[in-house]
């Protein structure tokens, strides 16, 4: 018999803020339903609650039927829930037997039978197809093969209802295609499917209703794809049109204000040579391993490469470090921003001011707490940055807003050439159209723009010029009108395919 979850009213209140407004909807088993929404529409919320993080502050939650009290995870997973999120909660030194059935080890008076466990983690390990030795440390397994442990973990203990929240993110096209065949297989033995993802493309391969949450509230459920559309979606999600969600406007070009000349280190295979004008936004594609994140951080002298120079407007030498990158306007926005781009601990004023205030710090030391407080001012309010107030802490905030913030950052500084790298990553399609008119408005400026995407029509849509990498070497050039999807793909694609 499928399973069937419902959430009636749920409501969750923080301090000062409503995350979650009388939710209501229900999802079937033996049915993907996907949850979408723009960043801070209450997806992550619900998850949370759904999962015995969060206690909500009315509302009932029920499976088949029955009225379920979570007052922590614990009872979320007696009650058959599991929720897999971006960051996979394994233990990474640990065998995936051990992680399989940690929690409820097979054995008498505290001794584990291993016999036992690695022939019950090979079952287990067989539910989600894949044949992994159990006593490999997770660790050692790359992203696709943990989540699907993560996946074998949650079956092992009962789940009934599955949510996956942004399961994709890091994957490869092949390894998708992996997980979308176990999340098919779920649905067919009558499991409840919660898919969380900002990925249209996704949506309409996999599942079977959808879902849209907008500023906490339930805003509508469509409970088939028939005749559903990606524009439909889109306009539930804002409550308004995006025309052109990337905001491409042509523009004149000036000199080049970046020259990489042979550049070649670590994950660049072959040396590497580009241009990047001022004016110009000149995008770098490539499938998952191309090269494409090793090629940014050495331009930016965050790895000291093996051979090569970077020049910019024109000047030498190779930038030393990212201090010395910056000091010459050449700025960087890492794919994982959450580790790499932000201090989450730090407010959003701290995390905007954090490059440009040794301009304005007395002796270098001796904060200028006016200067601080109107700079932080104007660029959340020139980006639109949602947040509560400049003291919040920055890791409560969508991604959406910290990448935002993050380019408040830069445009603090003296900016010539930014570099970003999947500037986009895990974040909805309104944040989106509104950083893609952040770049051009930059472009516009007279700024380089360099970035990274493994998402093609991110590349195509917002890029005067791409740049194609295979195996640590750059593959292929076009222009905007030569650039096709066919074209760029099979620039991207290793020939032997």
């Amino acid at each position: 018999m499928s399973t069937r979850l419902a959430f009636s009213s749920v409501t969750k209140d923080f301090p000062g803020v409503r995350a979650l407004a009388e939710v209501s909807f229900s999802a079937e088993g033996g049915r993907v339903h996907a949850l979408m929404g723009e960043n801070g529409a209450g997806k992550s919320t619900l998850l949370k609650i759904l999962s015995g993080a969060y206690t909500p502050t009315q509302g009932t939650l029920e499976i088949d039927g029955r009225p379920q009290f979570f007052g922590h995870t614990a009872d979320a997973i007696a009650a058959g829930v599991a929720v897999i999120y971006q960051e996979l909660f394994l233990v990474p030194e640990m065998s995936v037997a051990e992680n399989l059935f940690l929690g409820h080890l097979p054995g008498h008076y505290g001794i584990i039978d291993r016999a036992r466990l690695r022939a019950d983690a090979c079952r287990q390990l067989a539910w989600v197809g894949e044949d992994i030795d159990p006593d490999t440390k997770v660790g050692r397994l790359p992203i696709a093969q943990r989540q699907l442990v993560e996946i074998a973990k949650a079956l092992s203990r009962g789940a009934r209802v599955i949510a996956f929240d942004e399961p994709t993110s890091s994957l490869s096209a092949r390894e998708v295609e992996r997980l979308f065949a176990v999340i098919r297989d779920l649905r067919a033995r009558g499991h409840v499917i919660l898919y969380v993802t900002h990925r249209m493309d996704e949506v309409f391969a996999l599942c079977d209703a959808v879902t849209v949450l907008r500023d906490g509230r339930h805003i509508r459920t469509f409970d088939t794809m028939a005749g559903l559309t990606v524009d439909e979606i889109i306009r539930q999600m804002v409550g308004r049109d995006l025309k052109n969600v990337f905001n491409y406007t042509a523009r004149p070009h000036g000199a080049p204000v970046l020259e990489v000349k042979e550049v070649a280190g670590p994950g660049v295979t072959a040396p590497v040579s580009l241009q990047v004008a001022a004016g110009e936004i000149v995008g770098l594609f490539g499938l998952v391993g191309a090269g494409r994140s090793e090629l940014l951080r050495l331009v930016y002298g965050a790895v000291p490469g093996t051979g090569g120079s970077v020049c910019l407007d024109g000047r030498g030498p190779t930038p030393a470090s990212p201090r010395d990158a910056i000091n010459r306007g050449l700025v960087f926005c890492p794919e994982d921003r959450k580790r790499d781009g932000i201090v989450p601990v730090g407010s959003v004023a701290e995390n905007i001011n954090l490059s440009a205030r040794r301009h304005h710090a007395a002796g270098g030391f001796v904060l200028d707490h006016g200067w601080e407080r109107a700079n932080a001012e104007k660029h959340v309010a020139a980006l639109a940055i949602k947040t509560a107030s400049l003291g919040t802490a920055i890791g409560f905030l969508s991604g959406g807003n910290q990448q935002k913030a993050i380019l408040a950052r830069w445009l603090s500084e003296n900016v010539r050439v930014i570099l970003l790298d999947e500037p986009t990553r895990g974040i909805d399609v309104g944040a989106k159209s509104e950083i893609y008119a952040i770049i051009q408005r930059l472009a516009a400026s007279g700024v380089g723009v360099l970035f990274a995407s493994s998402e093609l029509p991110e590349v195509l849509g917002l890029a005067d010029r791409v740049l194609v990498m295979r195996g640590g070497a750059l593959s292929g050039e076009f222009t905007r009108g030569d650039a096709t999807e066919e074209r760029v793909l099979k620039a991207a694609l290793p020939a032997t395919l």
